[in-house]
């Protein structure tokens, strides 16, 4: 099937299998005569296990040593579980990032007063000139 059919079939864009071709995260498509790239359901089924594990935020790195483990048949599931739980520890130290950030902005967005006066306490926190950037 040619790049566009393989994009529809596995809900990645055609530019991103190109990318993924690239990084040879994917193996390199086959070409016709005419230099198209053609690809197979096993190209396909891939692109879907990418798509899918981007999809859970892991990174291109941990998607092909994932990759690379589900090609194993003689893999150990301990190896993947592992990786999982990396990436579950991975998620969480954002998530913990971005409830502090979300707690200053609340704190900041509390102590503006929003109306038609210009000082805001916001605009000075990210330009440094308020005493907040201190805490």
């Amino acid at each position: 099937m040619s790049i566009g059919e393989a994009a529809a079939a596995s809900g990645v864009t055609a530019k991103m299998i190109r990318h993924y071709e690239d990084m040879h995260l994917i193996p390199e498509a086959s070409r016709t005569l005419a230099g198209y790239r053609m690809y197979s359901d096993k190209d396909v089924h891939i692109l879907r296990f990418v798509r899918r594990a981007r999809g859970l935020g892991f990174s291109i790195k941990q998607i092909a040593d994932l990759l690379g483990l589900w090609r194993d048949q003689s893999r150990s599931s301990a190896r993947v579980k592992a990786l999982a739980l990396e990436h579950i520890a991975e998620l969480e130290r954002k998530i913990a990032e971005m409830q502090t950030m979300k707690t200053e902005l609340e704190r900041l967005a509390h102590c503006c007063h929003g109306d038609h006066r210009p000082e805001c306490p916001i605009l000075e926190q990210l330009a440094g000139d308020s005493p907040a950037d201190a805490g």
